[in-house]
């Protein structure tokens, strides 16, 4: 068992998506995830991309990769 001060992680690829913009599709992942996983403590965005529809972004999405602690 990992001594109190040891972080060991689990790491979860999740993409969230939105029509407002980058930051409301990294919020709605993390909040989304938030429902079923417990103790998330970082995110690294490793990709982002969006849809162009008439010559304007329609819709963004981004896909992180989220950390959490794992329990016992």
């Amino acid at each position: 068992m990992p001594a109190p001060d040891e972080h060991i992680y689990k790491i979860l690829e999740l993409v969230g998506s939105s029509e407002k913009g980058i930051d409301d599709a990294i919020q709605n992942a993390i909040s989304r995830a938030s429902k079923t996983i417990r103790e998330m403590k970082w995110f690294e965005v490793v990709q982002m991309r969006g849809h162009i529809e008439g010559g304007t972004v329609r819709h963004y999405q981004v896909v992180l990769r989220v950390g959490f602690t794992l329990e016992g």
